[in-house]
């Protein structure tokens, strides 16, 4: 197996579904120019207000609408692998924080956040509908197996687990990581533990500041940040070596050592 390049894309979705699009063709040509064939946006990177309103019911989405679709003409376009949040239409005033996976065929994986960001002061389940716990969302580029997660699910290593015993390789975590007291330390350590933990790389696109507190990341399996970006709008481009998982794997045998598994609650 060959290296696969990956993007990680730093931006600020705005209120404007059209002005999102656009900003991601950018942003999509730009790291498709440099390599890569794994591109990765922001979580709710087809519609964002802060704070959090009833303007994200309005400008929901199906998985199969606009949104999923300019992303799948972007990647076939491009030749390449695009994941990106999306806010999809869930019951009547609600949403759900949604991850697609597309090429230029279709959808690849389909992923809605399951842990919700009910903490440090926030409330994101008074607009959003949880997922259903179940089986890991995962897909395969070039040869390599990634899997989904969101944002605050980075806090819970159970759902990196439930990635890695599906196959999972790689990580990929659209986030919002809103900022705050030592928030930018716990999302750099945390990206570091579940690649650490997991054997795995993790491929991180973050928001840039004010909101967010940027510093999107490419993370070997061995927890070292092999790209990044800081903390305004930018594109990191990295390799990820199946070898280099191999051999981690192999000196490190944590997966195979463990003696407990993730069950759902």
């Amino acid at each position: 197996m060959t290296a696969v390049s990956v993007a990680v894309c730093q931006f600020a979705p705005v209120a404007d579904r059209a002005a999102n699009r656009e900003r991601i063709g950018d942003l999509v040509a730009q790291a498709a120019g440099r390599g890569a064939r794994l591109i990765v946006l922001p979580e709710y990177s087809s519609y964002f207000v802060d704070p959090l309103d009833e303007t994200l019911a309005a400008n929901a989405e199906e998985v199969d609408d606009a949104f999923t679709g300019c992303l799948r003409e972007l990647a076939g376009r491009h030749g390449v692998v695009i994941v990106a949040g999306l806010v999809e239409r869930a019951s009547a005033g609600r949403i759900r924080n949604t991850l697609v996976a597309v090429d230029g065929a279709g959808l690849l994986a389909v992923y809605r956040k399951q842990h919700l960001y009910d903490a440090f002061g926030q409330s994101e389940s008074r607009w959003i509908e949880a997922g259903e716990v179940g089986d890991a969302a995962t897909f395969v580029v070039d040869g390599l197996t990634f899997g989904l997660m969101t944002c605050y699910d980075l806090r819970f290593p159970e759902v990196a687990r439930t990635l890695v015993d599906a196959g999972a390789e790689a990580l990929v975590v659209p986030a919002e990581w809103v900022r705050g007291p030592l928030k930018e330390h716990h999302w750099t350590t945390l990206l570091a533990a579940r690649a650490i933990e997991s054997t795995a790389y993790v491929v991180a696109a973050d928001h840039p500041t004010p909101v967010g507190v940027g510093h999107s990341a490419v993370i070997d399996p061995q927890g070292v940040t092999v790209a990044g970006v800081g903390t305004g709008e930018g594109v990191a481009v990295a390799e990820l070596d199946p070898a280099l998982v191999a051999r981690t794997r192999e000196i490190n045998p944590v997966l195979r050592l463990r003696r407990y598994r993730v069950v759902p609650r």
